[in-house]
Formats: C-alpha cells, sequence, structure tokens
C-alpha cells in the first residue's frame, strides 16, 4: 500500500453552524470525487479552522457523510496579520494499492492560498489591443502562476513563414512548412521564451509584419491544430493564464474562470500607437486602426475558432479602465 496525503482549504460567507457544515460537506465530497476516492481509502482527517470560525466543529460534516470509522481531529490555527480570515482547512491522509496523481482542492477565496496547487485555469479572449497580455501577465505575476503566451507561439509560426518567402494567408504556402517546423515553449525564470526549430525567436517576433503574419497563419486549421495540442498539454499540467482569442471558447472550454476583454478600436491602436513610439518605432496612427480593424474582421470571420465571447465568461470593457482596475475586477470574481 502507498500513503498520500491531499489537501484542501474552502472560504466561509460567515460564522454560523449551517456554513460551516454546509462548506466543509462540500470541500470533502470534492476532494473525494476528483481524486477518485472510496472511504476505505481514508486513513484520518486532520481540520484546521481559523480563530473566527467557532460556531461549529468541521469534523462534524464528516460524521453527517458517513464517515463513522475514520479518525478526525479538529484544530484552531495561530492568527496571522492580513490573513484570510473565516477559512477551513483539511489534510486527508489515504492509502491506495497504486502510484496516482492526486488532485488537492481549493474552494472560494481559499484558491489564493495556493493558486498553484488549486491548478486553476484563467482564459482571457478579446481581440487585438484590448489589453489581453498586460492583464494576463501582471495577473498570473499576483497569483504566483505561469502565464502562457499563445499568440507569441502564432507569431513564431508566422515568422517561418515570412522567412521562407511564403505568403501567411495561402495555406498551400503555410501547411507544407508545418512538419519540418518546431514551436517550443521554455518556462524560465524571466519569464516564458519562445523557441522556433531550437532558435529563441522571443523578440523577433514582436513586430508589426510579424503580427499580421500571425493573424494570418491563425485561420488556417491545420496550424491551429499543431499549437493547440502543446496548449492544452501545458494547461493539464501547471495552473495558468492563458490569453488569445479562442481560448475560452476553444483550447480550454473548462477553464476556471474566463474574461473577455475589449475596448473601442481607436483606443487599442491609440495603445499600440503609444507602445511602438516607447519603443522609438515611429507608425502612423492612422495606419494602425486600420490593420486593428482588419485583423479584427480576420479574427471574426475565420471558419476555424473565430474570435468570440464564450457564454460563460465574464465581459470587460477596458476602454476607460486603468490597468489595476481591470485587475482588482478579475481578481474580486476569483475571491467570489
Amino acid at each position: 500500500m502507498k500513503y498520500f496525503a491531499v489537501r484542501g482549504a474552502i472560504s466561509l460567507s460567515e460564522n454560523t453552524k449551517e456554513e460551516i457544515l454546509s462548506k466543509t460537506k462540500r470541500l470533502l465530497e470534492q476532494i473525494i470525487q476528483k481524486n477518485r476516492l472510496e472511504y476505505q481509502d481514508i486513513v484520518s482527517i486532520i481540520f484546521t479552522a481559523t480563530r473566527d470560525v467557532d460556531a461549529a466543529y468541521p469534523a462534524v460534516s464528516a460524521r453527517e457523510l458517513g464517515m463513522t470509522s475514520i479518525p478526525l481531529i479538529c484544530c484552531q490555527e495561530m492568527y496571522v496579520e492580513n490573513s484570510l480570515p473565516l477559512c477551513i482547512r483539511v489534510l486527508m491522509h489515504v492509502q491506495l494499492e497504486e502510484e496516482r496523481e492526486l488532485q488537492h482542492v481549493y474552494l472560494g477565496k481559499a484558491v489564493m492560498l495556493r493558486p498553484d496547487l488549486a491548478r486553476i485555469t484563467i482564459a482571457i479572449d478579446g481581440p487585438a489591443g484590448a489589453g489581453k497580455s498586460t492583464i494576463a501577465k501582471l495577473l498570473a505575476e499576483r497569483l504566483g502562476i505561469l502565464y502562457l503566451d499563445t499568440g507569441a507561439m502564432y507569431r513564431a509560426i508566422g515568422l517561418k513563414v515570412l522567412e521562407n518567402g511564403k505568403d501567411p494567408s495561402n495555406p498551400q504556402d503555410v501547411v507544407p512548412l508545418l512538419p519540418d517546423t518546431d514551436v517550443s515553449v521554455r518556462l524560465e525564470k524571466e519569464g516564458q521564451k519562445i523557441f522556433l526549430d531550437g532558435r529563441e525567436v522571443t523578440g523577433e517576433i514582436r513586430t508589426q509584419e510579424v503580427s499580421y503574419a500571425a493573424s494570418c497563419v491563425g485561420t488556417i486549421p491545420e496550424v491551429r491544430h499543431k499549437l493547440v495540442e502543446l496548449q492544452r498539454e501545458i494547461a493539464k499540467k501547471v495552473s495558468l493564464v492563458m490569453d488569445g482569442r479562442d481560448i475560452g471558447t476553444y483550447v480550454m472550454p473548462d477553464a476556471t474562470l474566463k474574461i473577455f476583454l475589449t475596448a473601442t478600436p481607436e483606443e487599442r491602436a491609440k495603445r499600440r500607437w503609444r507602445e511602438l513610439k516607447e519603443k522609438g518605432i515611429n507608425v502612423d496612427y492612422n495606419t494602425i486602426l486600420e490593420e486593428i480593424v482588419q485583423r479584427d474582421a480576420n479574427d471574426s470571420n475565420r471558419r476555424f475558432a473565430p474570435l468570440r465571447k464564450a457564454e460563460d465568461a465574464v465581459l470587460i470593457d477596458t476602454t476607460n479602465k486603468s490597468v489595476t482596475q481591470v485587475l482588482e475586477e478579475i481578481e474580486s470574481m476569483l475571491n467570489s
């Protein structure tokens, strides 16, 4: 037999007996369901609660679920300033006949305690210039989880097409290049790095020409199938924030939270113009606006996985909002 420990936590809305027992039951049921456990697999359960939780013993919920022969103990946690209030934690010891990867479960505001263990997946979609990358990077940094820049992968394919003198809008030019094209992602301390055929291209792919090529190759099903497979494999392994144009609808339809960012074309063009100007690149504002309008049309009208808001995604218009305001809005959704 092999022994394992599964962690979990859940936040409460109030310190009442009903709230404590119902939320603890929910946490226990989620741990058991996600890990395909039977009661006989459970060796013991340790419950802890913050000092403001004293209307009932969380362990009572386990007895009410029928765990009559499992040793249980309830402990009170020490007080730490600015720690999450009204929180119940669980440490469940289990024994299994075979090695198994177990999932830790964090619910409600407790998700913020260990986003790395809770396996949070956040999908951020929206048109070009809506602030997806900026928000996704900062949100991932705040949560202590991975930011996966999917657009960079398409840019790498676009760069390969351009370097070969091919037309990125012509599938007959693009598809034959795919078997010999290797796009990989390395997650290092300083962030995500993109490699094309073994060569780092993180900086090379950030040009207007490559951006347009990425939009074109993104309409080709064979390209999308190749890259989506890679993105999904990464999402299975770690908590992450992923941004793009069809993350919530196609790449991660079961994401923990889906956000759709938008802004007026004029505001998005203005942001891009400022960004390029700060880098010393002189580009006409009207040219950028025309490219954004054209890219919106390309992304929205493509036959395969077009740009659209997922039914369960939250719409946030960033036109008149600061980055901080948008981040706080998303964090409040996670906390609730």
